[in-house]
């Protein structure tokens, strides 16, 4: 189901589509849904992201928490540092969400457990001073740590 999928409805005479976005683990136990556009996406080169992941950098799609909703399974939880939590899926690893004390409001899912990552077009890129050499540039915006508010 993409963005426009679900259904529509009738809004004041035009015919709209729902905002929804959903994803999950590769192995499909743990599924979610997301009822808002994302408010951020970007790119993460701190060192937490790169060795959580194994990746060379992550991509995140930030979100009001009140648009996520956990359809299916459960997904396990770690802290990398005192007030931030990862889940992931605990049958196939799959890194799912990323939750701050310091932003309440919001969580951020990897765009690589959306059902269609091309949904959301990341914007910047963060922690770029930490960005492995052989990373090209792609013309983004890049902040040496976190995003200006």
């Amino acid at each position: 189901m993409g963005a426009s999928g679900g259904g529509t409805r009738r809004d004041g005479g035009r015919v709209t589509d729902p905002v929804v976005y959903e994803g999950g683990c590769f192995c499909r136990a743990v599924r979610y849904r997301l009822s808002a556009h994302p408010l951020r996406v970007t790119h993460c080169h701190c060192r937490h992201c790169r060795g959580t992941s194994g990746a060379a950098f992550m991509t995140w799609a930030e979100f009001p928490v009140r648009a996520l909703a956990w359809m299916q399974g459960e997904a396990a939880t770690f802290s990398t540092r005192a007030g931030v939590t990862r889940s992931f899926c605990g049958r196939c690893g799959t890194h799912l969400t990323y939750r701050n004390e310091a932003t309440p409001g919001s969580v951020d899912v990897t765009a690589g457990s959306l059902d269609d990552p091309e949904q959301v077009t990341p914007r910047d890129h963060v922690w770029h001073d930490r960005k492995l050499s052989w990373i090209h540039d792609d013309g983004l915006p890049s902040f040496p740590g976190d995003r200006p508010t």
